[in-house]
């Protein structure tokens, strides 16, 4: 059956690597250290270029490839835990939890011969990761649903989406964390938490990790999300799914903003199977699989590597008119602690809103 075409597909590709994730994370241990085979700890949202690339690395080299999916904080916060006995070989992850890895030792410098083609701004300078597939931050909407397009974060607090909003949690999703680096790049600190505390009033949950909520888009539980713009494409045109990417400005007639959010991958510190770590990197990072990336939607890491076809073209015609805004990845990461603790004190508080939601019900 070709899972890509199912009408289904959206609802499955989301629930079943979470329901995976659950049973793999118990059995990391094992399966990390079978014969033959290499774990990758990997953020949600790529599962369909896994699903197309990952079993001719696997033919070719003779190792199965045991896939850990979650948010891009928590397979970082899971590795992290492991630190000391590492289940895990290769990690794909979001800023600035990659920059947390890397500065947590969670790394190991390798410099595949496949970075060269990588931007010096999109890796980093020792190999500790680069960047394997490019993106953007978005929000999205129930085409379906919402008729009037909100263009503004303003817009959002209109009592039309009261109980209809939601966004992942910032402590265990980078795109989650993502709300607050917009918000606070456009407006500033203060104004960004003060806007969050009002967004709150209309916010029905914050979800542990991102990918889900397109599912509950779809399915009109709720209005407007945050995600990341490949993901969001991938799952309306592959998936089956109601939804449709959207960017906001900061004011009326401003124009709609946004950054670069992209996958970036690296090479566990310590991991059981590092000789097949490197490989799968090589292979992920190759001419061959980048080239595959347009067609999720995605932007290949390598410039060597063109945004082509049909996909790539949907890809530009999404982010036409858009401002891209640059992040201080390095300033993000000192901020990361204080903006997590202001927003579980000021924004979510004593709200009862849920954090762990972890599949839609």
């Amino acid at each position: 059956m070709n899972h890509r075409n199912s009408p289904r597909a959206g609802f499955a590709r989301k629930l079943l690597p979470m329901v995976a994730a659950a049973t793999l994370l118990q059995c990391a241990a094992m399966s990390a250290h079978a014969a033959g085979a290499v774990v990758l700890y990997t953020a949600d949202g790529l599962e369909n270029l896994y699903r197309d690339v990952l079993p001719a690395f696997e033919k070719k080299e003779g190792v199965r490839v045991n896939i850990v999916t979650a948010g891009s904080g928590e397979v970082v916060n899971r590795a992290n835990v492991e630190k000391d006995a590492p289940k895990a070989d290769v990690l794909v992850t979001l800023p600035p939890f990659i920059q947390q890895a890397q500065q947590g030792g969670l790394l190991q410098p390798y410099q595949s011969v496949n970075y060269k083609n990588v931007p010096a701004i999109a890796k980093s300078a020792d190999g500790s990761w680069a960047t394997f597939v490019n993106n953007y931050f978005s929000f999205a909407i129930n085409p379906e649903v919402v008729k009037n397009q909100p263009k503004t974060f303003a817009d959002l607090l209109h009592p039309d989406y009261s109980g209809k909003v939601a966004y992942s949690n910032p402590a265990t999703a980078g795109d989650g964390m993502a709300v607050i680096i917009l918000t606070t790049s456009l407006m500033g600190e203060d104004k960004a938490f003060d806007y969050l505390k009002k967004l709150e009033q209309s916010a029905k949950f914050h979800t542990k990790g991102t990918g889900y909520l397109d599912v509950l888009l779809s399915r009109n539980e709720i209005a407007v999300a945050n995600g990341d713009l490949q993901m969001d494409l991938d799952d309306a045109a592959n998936g089956g799914l109601s939804l449709k990417p959207i960017f906001l400005s900061a004011d009326a007639g401003g124009h709609p903003t946004t950054f670069q959010l992209p996958y970036a991958i690296g090479l566990i510190k310590n991991g059981p199977n590092q000789a097949a770590g490197k490989k799968l990197i090589d292979y992920l990072m190759s001419t061959e699989v980048q080239s595959k990336v347009p067609d999720i939607f995605g932007i290949p890491g390598r410039t060597d590597v063109a945004l082509a076809g049909k996909n790539g073209a949907v890809v530009k015609q999404a982010i036409e008119g858009v401002k891209l805004i640059p992040v201080d990845w390095n300033q993000v990461m000192a901020k990361k602690a204080d903006w997590t603790t202001r927003w579980k004190n000021e924004v979510i508080g004593a709200s009862g809103k849920q954090t762990e939601v972890v599949k839609p019900k």
